[in-house]
């Protein structure tokens, strides 16, 4: 039987960990969560990003509240100050670091491509260590230096919230990425730092002229962890075929999202979907710029997926729709978890 380990572009289960409804959940344990041990084990779920996120305190708002007939805008919170964001970094980092010590072998926050590789190779859950937002960066760099020599390996610029280093992009349908500003110069100079760090750059929930400023700058494969085809559904989130023509050109990877609002054609929030629906948009990346260039980016406990896939556990019936649409074993292993292998040996350093 061909093995197909899937790494993810991004999760959110960290947070879910931290959280204090949560907090006294173990990793190893079966869980409600979309991704845990035994769901990763049935799935064979090989790892991925997994995301250092901070949330605005006392901040929630859900898509439903701001549904219209034509679509919806969901407002943004306000920005949060850096010295918040560093305290909640270390906390969901250490929360990281504690459940790999947990693991009797079975969970490790990968540093190179090398490790990255050997896990795969020897169901071994591979993590990487993702902030998603650098709100929690100083614009010294002081602590992006610490967060590297910590294992930092990947950095999200925005999540969608304005801060010091660029805009992202708002919750909205139907919409063009081509929202608001580009990177301030703290935020050029912060793709430049990344870059001789070896920290690798995610362009999911930056803008449009972000993602360019970001294009004209790194010498590093383009790359966003969690986005969509925004031919096929055009909310603000997703990325136009000039971005993913720009990320085939520099050998670059977009992991699939299985958000559903990302994957439907009318942007709905209903999870009754097929899979077929994530199977569409990474056809239509894999067909149009190249099965190099597209993997998948679950964004597992961070959003509502298709019920059919329902969690980790449900990763094999994704590999089955995509033998089924004729993907071949070469493909599907570039796809699942090739394409990310190579991307961040080009990347880190």
């Amino acid at each position: 039987m061909v093995n197909f380990p899937v790494f993810d572009g991004h999760n959110d289960t960290i947070l879910r960990l931290y959280s204090e409804a949560d907090k006294n959940q173990s990793f190893f344990d079966e869980s409600h969560f979309h991704i845990d041990m035994p769901k990763a084990q049935q799935g064979n779920f090989g790892g991925g990003f997994f995301a250092v996120y901070t949330p605005n305190e006392n901040y929630a708002v859900e898509p439903e509240q701001f549904l219209t007939k034509n679509g919806y805008d969901v407002p943004l919170p306000p920005q949060i100050d850096q010295s918040y964001a560093i305290r909640h970094t270390n906390a969901l980092a250490a929360k990281l670091f504690k459940t790999e010590m947990e693991s009797n072998g079975q969970f490790k926050v990968v540093q190179t491509a090398g490790e990255l590789a050997y896990c795969l190779e020897n169901n071994i859950v591979a993590a990487v260590f993702h902030i998603e937002g650098a709100e929690a960066i100083d614009t010294d760099f002081d602590a992006l230096h610490v967060l590297h020599q910590a294992g930092l390996r990947s950095l999200g610029i925005v999540w969608s919230r304005q801060n010091m280093f660029g805009e992202g992009v708002p919750f909205r349908y139907p919409a063009s990425p081509d929202i608001g500003g580009g990177l301030t110069a703290a935020g050029k100079q912060l793709v430049q730092e990344c870059n001789q760090l070896g920290i690798m750059i995610d362009n999911t929930h930056l803008n449009e002229k972000g993602f360019w400023d970001v294009a004209s700058i790194t010498d590093a494969p383009i790359v966003a962890t969690h986005s969509n085809a925004h031919a096929l559904c055009p909310i603000s989130r997703n990325l136009t075929d000039k971005q993913l023509r720009a990320i085939k050109e520099s050998n670059g990877v977009v992991g699939i999202n299985y958000a559903v609002n990302m994957l439907r054609e009318d942007g709905g929030l209903g999870t009754d979907i097929s899979l077929d629906e994530i199977v569409r948009h990474v056809a239509y990346i894999a067909e149009k710029f190249g099965v190099d260039h597209v993997a998948l980016g679950s964004d597992f406990d961070g959003t509502h997926v298709p019920d059919e896939l329902q969690n980790a556990a449900g990763l094999p019936k994704l590999i089955e729709r995509m033998k089924a649409h004729g993907f071949n074993d070469e493909e599907l292993h570039k796809i699942t978890h090739q394409n990310w292998v190579r991307v961040l040996r080009d990347t880190w350093k």
